[in-house]
């Protein structure tokens, strides 16, 4: 307990000494030169974000890439600090809170249906070119429920902090989602939404975890529209499940790997859908992906991999989302609890800097030591929260 509630606090004062700014493994095209050497080609710039993002020297100075706000972070920032208000009734967590709900609404992509969030960096990738701007599913989905949880999670002084705007906001997503991004219909019933309006790539954690955001908004809103959308982007996932309880990350043919946080993330979005929607319809599918993802993507020790059937690299995202994981199935997994904190203290022990901040990965040969504000410290952050706010009995007071 003593240990978390420190790193915790080191964690939360070295985010805060950084004024919640930072660098990302993707953001090589925020790069003057890189950009001017990438010639408008996407393979050319998934080049160069994979040779920034994969050296263990930091070439970001010398590069010119600056340290930048992100909107996923910043929705991470939201969640963690309203409950850490809840915990702990300091008003400080309650001024952050404010600060990150106002720059999120602030700073939503313009020029569609409804609000979305994308990227501080332009994004090349295996399946298109995203602008930096370009509003994605995951991080649409991940923000609208950062600003649903401050309506489910109420002020405990019992004053009207947020009134209306979290179900509005989030209701705008739903929006974004709906009318902006395309759809597939191949499977009778089922949908599935596309990662941002500017491609056709299904993959099933984006598209579950907008369809999570579309069950809690319908749950409600009461609309049909919202809960029905929702039910056949579940069946879209079940559908694709394969035998042995696993998930492709899409149905591309450049995106068949199988991976830990990816698939914590669908275990969890359909979780939470089916309890959005009062259905039993996909309980199969959940508790054959659960023992699917425990047993494949941990040691005993609580060491997580990346990927199936492969140790290395070692990824302080796999440490996050498996304690949220754990957690979300504690009412279902007698040892999930233990479980969460056996991942968490792995990762305390063996990931965190002296500074307070979490290394990136670590590698079968060296660490990689960059601190990654969006991917690993917003995260490994949500984690500590969440695992607090499980626990109830950590003290985040500084």
């Amino acid at each position: 307990m003593l240990n978390l509630r420190s790193s915790s606090q080191r964690l939360d004062a070295w985010i805060e000494r950084e004024a919640f700014k930072g660098w990302d493994p993707f953001d090589a095209l925020n790069s003057p030169l890189l950009k001017f050497l990438t010639f408008k080609n996407r393979r050319l710039g998934q080049v160069w974000v994979q040779l920034v993002k994969n050296n263990p020297v930091n070439l970001r100075r010398v590069l010119g890439i600056p340290k930048t706000y992100n909107a996923k972070g910043m929705g991470l920032f939201l969640a963690s600090y309203w409950r850490k208000y809840i915990l702990t009734g300091q008003p400080a967590y309650k001024e952050r809170a404010l600060f990150f709900a106002d720059w999120l609404q602030a700073n939503s992509s313009a020029g569609y249906a409804g609000m979305g969030w994308g990227y501080p960096f332009d994004w090349p990738n295996r399946g298109f070119f995203a602008p930096a701007g370009t509003p994605t599913l995951v991080n649409t989905a991940f923000i609208g429920l950062a600003f649903l949880d401050l309506l489910a999670i109420p002020d405990p002084t019992g004053q009207c902090t947020w009134g209306d705007m979290p179900l509005q906001v989030a209701r705008s997503a739903c929006e974004f989602i709906l009318r902006d991004l395309s759809v597939d219909r191949s499977s009778p019933g089922a949908r599935a939404f596309s990662y941002t309006p500017l491609d056709q790539r299904y993959v099933h954690n984006a598209n579950v975890l907008g369809a999570w955001l579309l069950a809690e908004v319908g749950m409600r809103s009461g609309e049909a529209e919202l809960s029905s959308a929702s039910l056949e982007a579940a069946r879209y996932a079940s559908r694709c499940q394969r035998a042995d309880g696993s998930w492709r990350y899409g149905e591309a043919a450049q995106d068949g790997w199988v991976d830990n946080f990816h698939t914590g993330y669908v275990l969890v979005a359909l979780k939470n859908i089916a309890r959005c929607l009062d259905t039993t319809e996909f309980d199969d599918v959940i508790s054959l992906g659960y023992r699917y993802w425990k047993g494949t993507f941990f040691l005993p020790d609580g060491m997580p991999k990346y990927y199936a059937g492969k140790v290395y690299p070692v990824d302080a995202h796999c440490i996050a989302q498996g304690i949220l994981t754990f957690l979300a199935f504690s009412d279902q997994d007698p040892q999930a609890v233990q479980s969460a904190w056996r991942v968490a203290e792995w990762g305390l022990d063996r990931m965190q800097a002296p500074e307070g901040f979490f290394y990136y990965q670590i590698g079968p040969v060296y660490r990689n030591r960059i601190p990654y504000m969006r991917w690993t410290q917003a995260w490994m952050q949500r984690a500590l929260t969440e695992l607090a706010w499980f626990s109830k009995a950590i003290n985040f007071q500084q």
